[in-house]
């Protein structure tokens, strides 16, 4: 007999949560700060993950529109005076529409692309934890991804270096070791300098 049964998905919650927290711990005065994103700074890095989130909540469950047909790099993305409410809302809404399988198949559309839903779980599972990594660089605060968002991550990054289209969405990899720690590999194949560090 053929196994059939679809292979398990992961849960976004976990790192939802650590994005949340990282989120939670900005002051006021850092929202100008810069981020290893050379055009966002903190604002903008929060400002990015809230419409993912909600974009990525509406592909999850194949509610196209507005916020899953817009490039995320139509224009720089700018915080709302609510984000402290509306980011941890929306990154909680996001995970429990992941949480249901149906959300990994079929096609469904994010960034303005048509994808299947399994890999339009992975993009996101990748944006929580790149982002996740950039603000708290950005932000002097230690991060800790959930280990298996991370590993999803770091995967889908690897495959994706010979991409044709890879220029389009990453920056040139960055080498390292071979025996570094996973979330510096990772951030490595996404474009980033794992070494970045915040002005003095």
């Amino acid at each position: 007999m053929t196994d059939t049964t679809p292979n398990p998905t992961l849960d976004l919650g976990p790192q939802a949560a650590v994005v949340a927290r990282l989120a939670e711990a900005v002051a006021d005065e850092q929202l100008a700060d810069p981020t290893p994103c050379p055009e966002y700074a903190v604002r903008n890095v929060l400002a990015h993950l809230t419409h993912l989130a909600g974009a990525f909540r509406d592909a999850g469950r194949k509610d196209l529109g507005v916020t899953t047909d817009t490039s995320p790099g139509s224009s720089l993305p700018e915080l709302g005076p609510d984000w402290r409410e509306e980011l941890p809302e929306v990154l909680a809404g996001m995970a429990e529409v992941w949480r249901d399988p149906a959300a990994w198949t079929g096609m469904t559309r994010a960034g303005g692309l048509d994808l299947p839903g399994e890999v339009a779980g992975l993009v996101a599972t990748d944006e929580l934890v790149i982002h996740g990594w950039d603000l708290a660089r950005a932000t002097g605060r230690p991060y800790t991804p959930d280990p298996a968002a991370l590993r999803v991550c770091h995967d889908f990054l690897e495959a994706s270096v010979d991409a044709p289209d890879r220029g389009e969405i990453f920056g040139p990899v960055v080498r390292v070791a071979s025996d570094a720690p996973l979330l510096a590999r990772a951030v490595g194949l996404s474009g980033r300098n794992p070494g970045w560090t915040r002005r003095p």
